[in-house]
């Protein structure tokens, strides 16, 4: 796959914007999803950090730094993953070989979306932490990171889904199937931990 389909972690965010905008794909909606898990990653860490005394508050916050790290690699090879299915895509119906590259290339499409769903599965237990000794102050921060968090693990959740679906019309998902649906109830239930985190935060807001 040509460079050009990498967007690196470091490029601006409005250039990164601009590109995502563009009919490509690449980036697409899974790179996007790794950025809102990074953005999530990023604001948890602030809260850990606004957490003085506590040591817990500080594995917390570094671990964070590896968790928005990873999120943004992920972004960066998801991005890579789109372009190469969309390849596929293109290649003419009558090519004998469009079948085989269409699932191959949904089959790492949705293996690329596990992954990304990872980081999210991963980052629960730190929004959990903090949502029981985080600074209370920051409060509307942790739930907007609860938001973000729901929202990258769901938007990767989607895209596993639909590129299993795409790879069951073209022969199948074969050894990855099984691996590829376990992701998706991790992500499912994840997904549904990080959203009430956040509601429960956001409620103390609620004007009764």
């Amino acid at each position: 796959m040509d460079d050009s389909a990498r967007i690196p972690a470091s490029t601006s965010l409005s250039a990164w914007l601009d590109k995502l905008a563009q009919p490509d794909g690449a980036p697409g909606g899974g790179a996007a999803c790794g950025v809102m898990l990074a953005l999530s990653a990023a604001l948890l860490r602030m809260v850990a950090e606004y957490t003085p005394d506590d040591d817990r508050a500080t594995a917390c916050a570094a671990r964070l730094v590896d968790r928005r790290l990873t999120a943004l690699d992920a972004a960066e090879a998801d991005g890579v993953s789109s372009a190469e299915l969309g390849a596929a895509l293109r290649v003419p119906g009558e090519d004998p070989a469009r079948d085989d590259r269409v699932r191959d290339a949904a089959i790492r499409a949705a293996q690329s979306s596990g992954a990304l769903g990872a980081v999210g599965v991963d980052m629960v237990d730190e929004l959990r932490l903090l949502r029981e000794i985080g600074n209370p102050h920051l409060a509307a921060d942790l739930a907007v990171a609860g938001e973000a968090l729901t929202a990258g693990i769901a938007g990767a959740s989607i895209n596993l889904r639909a590129n299993l679906q795409l790879a069951g019309a073209h022969g199948g998902a074969g050894d990855a199937q099984a691996e590829l649906e376990a992701a998706v109830e991790r992500m499912r239930a994840a997904r549904d931990a990080a959203s009430g985190i956040a509601d429960e935060t956001a409620a103390r807001y609620e004007h009764r």
